[in-house]
């Protein structure tokens, strides 16, 4: 399989999230070329700042290798990885990372900060962006444009 195709097994983790109300972000960790583990953003659906895609993925992967190692593995994800996910990706040790887009707000492979390539930190990390870039960039738009116009409704109904 190719980067892409990962990205888009990530995509529909994302559009997952979507589906329930969530920011459609997803993630699929690969070894060997077989997906292994797969996650999506659930922070309002369980009620915890720690349920990120990366996250969700990452602890489903060391649950099935039985190791928090997962030093022989990929993580495709759809956006640019947040400080705390970028923070795991490293104690995961996870060598390669591929990203869809870039996160303005808080990426840090390069947007904000570059957590994975911080040369006193015992690990670094490969990265690769654009991967089906626009399409990621589309899911988040689109998420982002639908809630600013169910506000909008919200707050005119309730000025009546």
């Amino acid at each position: 399989m190719t980067d892409e195709q990962f990205m888009k097994a990530a995509i529909r983790e994302a559009r997952k999230a979507g589906a329930i109300g969530e920011t459609p972000i997803g993630c699929v960790i690969v070894r060997e070329g077989k997906i292994y583990a797969r996650g999506y953003n659930r922070r309002m659906t369980d009620k915890s700042t720690l349920s990120h895609a990366e996250l969700n993925a990452i602890r489903k992967a060391c649950r099935k290798f039985g190791d928090w190692r997962l030093e022989d593995c990929t993580l495709y994800v759809t956006l640019e990885p947040c400080p705390m996910c970028a923070g795991a990706i490293v104690q995961a040790r996870i060598p390669k990372v591929v990203f869809g887009c870039r996160n303005p707000k808080a990426g840090s492979a390069g947007s904000c900060v570059d957590l994975l390539h911080v040369q006193s930190f015992n690990h670094q990390v490969e990265t690769v962006e654009g991967v089906l870039g626009e399409e990621c960039a589309s899911l988040m738009k689109d998420f982002f444009r639908e809630l600013r116009a169910k506000q909008k409704i919200k707050k005119a109904a309730a000025s009546g």
